[in-house]
């Protein structure tokens, strides 16, 4: 929650008394020019009335964005956001448990390599750091020692060569849970910015000329959903082989063998093509095209979640 000094505010802590004292607190400590960890019990002072029966506490970390060193360190946790690469924000909360100063920011990148820092010493310490998941793994928020650990995951691009009705509904579904979405389609019509409003890129050519220079990183989610049989093998011929964290090809299991097949003969090696999700999507018994995106989609959130698809 970010808290101006004209007392406006952006974001909240879901309202009621807490988020009301945080926001005094905050406004004080900005005069100030001074962080603190403020703590809540939330007992009848501050949880019944707000209906926060469940007991506990709260930490929160007030952070006055003011100086070189806080503006910089938020430019380059926004950077890293604004690119989708991922980084890991660690936050010392409770000084007695970590032994470090409390409160104490490092932003650590995606490799696990120290950025930048509030009140640091310049290194990071070894007990903060040997405590780091690496994002590969797709951790969620934990905290130990004191120290919270606050993973920003990199964002997954999707690329879906196909710009039909399967292609469309795949991509109106996947911009909302946070894939970067690049359309492939050698129609450009299939391919317009009316069509896909949402897309980062939209890409029209022929396969052949589009696909075998098209930037596939780590990151990457292929998905063939093109209008035909041998659009979807040309497609699956330039991609199979690239380093895409997953490839996927739609079709019914005879059309699949056949393609199969026919790269096989091209010289597409037996372990690139055990690689591929074919038929796509987690079996739900899809029959519209709504409930086939919801299948398609389902299956790419439980492989970026999970790095594999239960039951495949």
């Amino acid at each position: 929650m970010l808290v101006y000094e004209d007392g406006s505010q952006d974001g909240t802590l879901g309202g009621g008394c807490v988020e009301a004292e945080v926001k005094r607190r905050a406004l004080g400590l900005l005069a100030e020019s001074r962080p603190e960890v403020c703590t809540f019990q939330l007992d009848s002072d501050y949880g019944w009335d707000d209906g926060l029966i469940c007991g506990g506490r709260m930490k929160i970390v007030v952070e006055p964005v003011k100086g070189r060193e806080t503006a910089e360190y938020f430019r380059r946790l926004n950077e890293i956001i604004e690119r989708g690469e991922g980084c890991t924000e660690t936050l010392v909360y409770d000084g007695e448990a970590s032994g470090l100063a409390a409160p104490t920011a490092l932003l650590f990148d995606r490799e696990g390599r120290l950025l930048v820092g509030i009140r640091h010493g310049g290194e990071a310490p070894a007990r903060v750091a040997e405590q780091l998941r690496p994002l590969a793994d797709r951790p969620r928020a934990y905290a130990a020692g004191g120290v919270a650990y606050l993973p920003v995951l990199s964002r997954c691009r999707l690329v879906l060569v196909g710009g039909g009705h399967v292609g469309k509904a795949v991509a109106d579904l996947a911009a909302d849970l946070e894939f970067d979405v690049w359309i492939v389609d050698d129609r450009a019509e299939f391919a317009s910015e009316e069509r896909f409003p949402r897309a980062q890129r939209r890409i029209s050519g022929p396969i052949d000329r589009v696909l075998p220079d098209l930037e596939i990183t780590r990151d990457t989610y292929c998905l063939i959903v093109t209008r035909g049989h041998s659009h979807d093998q040309e497609a699956l011929f330039h991609l199979v082989s690239r380093r895409a964290r997953y490839v996927g090809l739609i079709g019914s299991k005879r059309k699949i063998k056949m393609i199969f097949e026919n790269l096989a003969a091209e010289g597409i090696s037996s372990e690139a093509l055990a690689k591929v999700y074919a038929p796509l999507g987690i079996n739900i018994g899809s029959q519209t095209v709504p409930e086939i995106a919801v299948s398609i989609c389902a299956e790419l959130i439980a492989h970026r979640n999970l790095g594999h698809v239960p039951g495949r």
